[in-house]
């Protein structure tokens, strides 16, 4: 929102939410029924051609969410080193907001002017009067436009909503109020309006590569990444006075007051406003430069959904906690092709990029989903991916690298202590977390227990919690035989009187693994506080009863760049494993804590604490 709203900032749709897509409901059923029932002759093609082209522009401009966002995770060239927030994706959430305007203005002009019905495929000098009235009076009155804009009256009311960002990506190009939309398609619509109305000579391929072209331009300018070769201007120099760079562009974010220009700089050049910098940063932003993590977090899909909770997929799913929406099964013809496609040729690829103070950290993807971690015949080549990643990881001089998700699996790498005994002289130390994770859940059990039933699969991390509870004098309660069997081999003789099998009991303390089923949860008592020590979340059936996240703790204020929730975690919120390599990191602790390692777990809760992590209070 502007400093000062002015009038008509409110999008007509924005108290609709997701139900804004209705307002073209009725003109897009009124198009393919009158294009299905009419005879050949009066068939109008290019107002049934007018919802494929905006699905195209939601489409193109998805596009280059994705690219930009995969670029600024993992490229050298970025053009400003400063992190998005969440405010940001929030304030930018309705970038479609105007291709749903673009509809509304197409249908109702090919609904009451004849010129706008039954236009041709293809017409030459449409095409070409087209690009004469862009880069004549379209770009000469933006330039304009846009300097009163930014006169503060105008500036304080509409486009500081614009300026809120200054780290740019492609759909921040698009976010305005009404108002200023208002004027910009007035403005767009003089090729339009000329050579459909005065001249008679548009086409259906016109509108449609002009509308591409706005788009693509836009999209690029908002790029944090510089994209365009210093080639293209070696060949053809003038080419910096009619074709912008992101570089140029992002001055304007930046400074203000200069680089105003839409697409075509030749105008802040020919008015002197361009930025002095501007050749030198394009220079700079070209060679990049080389940033190397200290900490890398491996993880990877979940569902075959959860790619687009990703940073990489839909920015508005992403900044909320993973969750299944009845929508993605339109979907689902691009989840299993992209799941496909990943299974035969995919690699390991970079999710986003934090840092907290001066450590650098980045978030690493394996291209596999739960579902494959389960079959046997997919580990060995699951096993590869996450060696590889190591071996990446030493070369680039990483500090830490933290095990995430399935990627720690005993039976899979045995809590990645595969990888030491194959390479025993990695420098990267791995962390899989458990000390920490032992730490998030025996601070969550409430002071005063004197004992808890553990239920569900029992993994490292939950022997490691049972014998933290046996040590603090806490009964521990199983209901299975070879569950009490298996906690008895592996804690000291010391500690078996801490250790009952039992089928009854009436504590409300359950910590919970992997497999607790909804019977067994059903034999809980009233008010019980279902505690997981597992990676992914139990399944709610009972609504008299606690459920707490998976281990996770709050972060520091300073930790940037965080504008996406880890899986189903509130924003804001990173789990116990990603944070352990983390803490590993800012201690400077040379030792590796896999296999059947486990650390102080004290020392590492304090350590963690001292950093700036605090225990998650929600349930």
């Amino acid at each position: 929102m502007a400093s000062k709203p002015g009038l008509l900032t409110e999008w007509p749709w924005q108290k609709l939410g997701n139900f804004k897509y209705l307002v073209l409901a009725p003109f897009i059923v009124e198009s393919f029924y009158s294009f299905t029932t009419k005879g050949e002759w009066e068939r109008d093609l290019s107002n049934l051609l007018i919802f494929p082209l905006l699905l195209w522009r939601l489409v193109h401009d998805q596009i280059w969410i994705s690219i930009s966002r995969f670029q600024t995770a993992r490229s050298r060239h970025r053009i400003l080193h400063k992190g998005i927030e969440f405010e940001q994706v929030d304030r930018e959430r309705n970038w479609d907001d105007q291709i749903l305007l673009t509809g509304l203005l197409f249908y109702t002009a090919s609904k009451f002017f004849s010129g706008a019905k039954h236009l041709p495929y293809w017409n030459a000098k449409g095409a070409a009067l087209a690009i004469f009235l862009h880069a004549g009076p379209v770009e000469f009155l933006y330039y304009w436009l846009h300097r009163a804009l930014h006169h503060h009256y105008l500036y304080s009311r509409y486009h500081s909503h614009h300026h809120s960002s200054i780290v740019t990506e492609p759909i921040t190009s698009v976010v305005h109020p009404f108002a200023e939309h208002l004027a910009y398609a007035l403005l767009f619509s003089i090729p339009f309006f000329t050579t459909v109305f005065i001249t008679k000579n548009s086409s259906i391929a016109t509108i449609v590569v002009y509308l591409t072209y706005i788009d693509f331009m836009n999209n690029l300018g908002h790029c944090n990444f510089e994209i365009v070769p210093k080639w293209l201007f070696n060949i053809f120099p003038p080419l910096k006075y009619i074709m912008y760079t992101p570089s140029f562009h992002s001055l304007h974010h930046t400074q203000f007051r200069t680089n105003y220009a839409l697409f075509m700089p030749i105008y802040d050049y020919i008015y002197g406003t361009e930025d002095k910098s501007s050749d030198s940063l394009y220079e700079i932003s070209h060679e990049g430069r080389k940033e190397m993590p200290d900490v890398v977090h491996l993880t990877h899909p979940t569902t075959l959904d959860s790619i687009y909770h990703l940073r990489l997929g839909f920015a508005s799913l992403a900044s909320k906690p993973y969750a299944t929406k009845w929508y993605m099964w339109i979907m689902w013809p691009v989840t299993w092709a992209s799941m496909l496609l990943t299974w035969m040729f995919g690699s390991t690829f970079t999710v986003e990029k934090n840092m907290l103070d001066k450590l650098k950290m980045q978030t690493w993807a394996i291209p596999r989903y739960s579902f494959q971690y389960l079959l046997s015949w997919q580990k060995t080549a699951i096993n590869i991916f996450i060696e590889k990643a190591m071996l990446e990881a030493e070369e680039a001089g990483v500090k830490v690298i933290s095990l995430g998700l399935l990627n720690q699996g005993e039976e899979l790498n045995r809590n990645g202590e595969l990888y030491l005994q194959k390479h025993p002289n990695l420098r990267v130390k791995i962390v899989d977390g458990t000390s920490l994770v032992v730490g998030v859940v025996l601070n969550r059990i409430p002071k005063g227990t004197t004992q808890v039933v553990m239920r569900g699969k029992i993994t490292k991390i939950g022997y490691a919690v049972a014998e933290a509870l046996c040590q603090r004098s806490i009964q521990v309660v199983t209901v299975r035989r070879e569950e009490f069997k298996s906690l008895k081999l592996r804690l000291p003789a010391k500690m078996w009187d801490h250790l009952t099998l039992s089928r009854i009991y009436t504590t409300e303390i359950w910590l919970v693994g992997d497999g607790l089923t909804k019977e067994e949860q059903s034999r809980a008592p009233k008010g019980t506080h279902f505690i997981p020590f597992s990676q992914f979340p139990q399944k709610k059936v009972r609504k008299d009863c606690f459920y707490h996240t998976t281990p996770a703790m709050t972060i520091p204020k300073g930790l940037q760049d965080m504008h996406t929730c880890e899986n189903w975690l509130p924003r804001r919120v990173m789990s116990a494993w990603r944070i352990a390599g983390i803490v590993h990191a800012l201690e400077g602790w040379d030792v590796n804590e896999c296999g059947d390692t486990v650390l102080d777990v004290d020392k590492v809760w304090r350590a963690a604490l001292h950093h700036g992590f605090f225990p998650l209070s929600n349930v």
